[in-house]
């Protein structure tokens, strides 16, 4: 019975990011303004985490340098702020199912960068090995998918039973379709996912850069979370000026808010934490494709969403070239894993540092050597016991 709580917690993990989705969708069109969210979900986790960071590691703060800081600064920036800003505005003229299917392809950019940026450490490839040639094909097949999944629809396969959705979140004054051909757009809503797929897959590789000068998990995800309340409230001041956009009431809006801060930022990143310590980041990251279904099939009965062709066969490139990259990254792990305790002392052990993506989006996340939600790369490191 113990040996499926892993695959229970992932389960509950990828329910819950897509729970968040789903929930920021409705709360966008009920009138939630993206970048004052970012803002409250912020201050939110800066407020749970700040305790907690001072009473179980104030006595293992190292020293934070002007130049540690500036890093964590810039990291914030990245991950948090850009990430999710961008990722919010997107979600605006898309549904959640196509922001679901293209945050998949967030493990190929991060291992495509990582390479590219060698001289960080990151991550290596030969094409004189089956894992390697895997990889790279992997990462080139879920590029192809999302090309595919953004810039042809295709004809329609489901036109869905559901002829009014059982949630109206384009209101309920005027023509429903015309109402989705205003506020839609397929082509800008999935270049502003991929952009904040890009920055994620950044942050994902620095975040782990900075770990190293500032080894206090808990307390390094709470600076990035008071850093980043600090640029999305400027941020928000800027786009949305009115005061009356700020007022938090007991609908939707304020639920999503709280659900994003306490069970995501909290909660949930504990909790796929845990799976990653007891399983490894590939098994974790192996769940993140349910999120594409659970949406998908929460989508088509709740808001009448309609299927094509294109967005049947890009999901399909994105999400196998994902399990090639990760089919490669495993292979690499238990090579890597042998080798070490064939030259490794009874004194010895790994420790694996793990750099996952965790989209969401709702994203967000803020957390270091934390995960996201759609990839997941390794750095080992060996320490004396």
């Amino acid at each position: 019975m113990e040996a499926a709580y892993p695959h229970v917690a992932m389960l509950l993990v990828q329910l819950s990011y897509s729970g968040s989705n789903i929930l920021m969708k409705v709360a966008c069109e009920r009138g939630l303004n993206q970048f004052i969210f970012v803002a409250y979900r912020h201050m939110i986790a800066s407020l749970l985490l700040c305790p907690f960071a001072y009473v179980l590691e104030r006595k293992m703060w190292p020293e934070l340098s002007l130049k540690v800081a500036a890093k964590i600064f810039a990291v914030s920036s990245l991950g948090t702020t850009i990430h999710l800003n961008v990722y919010y505005t997107g979600l605006e003229y898309i549904s959640p199912t196509v922001a679901t299917a293209l945050s998949n392809l967030i493990p190929c950019l991060t291992f495509l960068i990582a390479v590219l940026l060698r001289w960080l450490m990151m991550e290596t490839v030969t094409l004189k090995t089956l894992r390697g040639r895997v990889k790279v094909m992997g990462t080139l097949i879920s590029i192809g998918g999302s090309f595919v999944f953004t810039l042809w629809k295709g004809k329609c396969l489901v036109n869905g039973d559901v002829h009014r959705p059982l949630i109206d979140i384009y209101g309920s004054n005027g023509n429903e379709s015309e109402l989705r051909h205003v506020k839609e757009s397929w082509l800008k809503g999935s270049a502003l996912i991929l952009l904040s797929s890009f920055t994620w897959s950044l942050w994902l590789i620095f975040q782990g850069v900075v770990y190293k000068d500032y080894p206090a998990q808990l307390s390094l995800n709470a600076l990035i979370c008071l850093f980043a309340t600090f640029q999305s409230s400027i941020l928000a001041l800027f786009f949305a000026r009115d005061p009356s956009l700020w007022k938090l009431e007991w609908n939707v809006q304020l639920w999503t808010i709280i659900y994003c801060g306490v069970v995501i930022a909290a909660l949930v990143n504990n909790l796929l934490m845990w799976g990653i310590s007891r399983k490894g980041p590939v098994f974790a990251a192996m769940f993140n494709p349910l999120q594409v279904v659970i949406v998908g099939m929460f989508s088509a009965v709740a808001f009448a969403e309609r299927f094509h062709l294109g967005s049947l066969i890009g999901t399909f490139l994105i999400i196998f070239g994902l399990y090639c990259v990760l089919w490669g990254k495993s292979k690499e792990n238990e090579i890597a894993n042998e080798l070490g305790n064939e030259k490794g002392s009874p004194n010895t052990k790994k420790i694996e540092v793990s750099i996952v993506n965790n989209y969401q989006e709702d994203s967000e996340k803020c957390s270091a050597g934390s995960q996201d939600q759609n990839g997941a790369l390794g750095t080992q490191f060996t320490v004396r016991s």
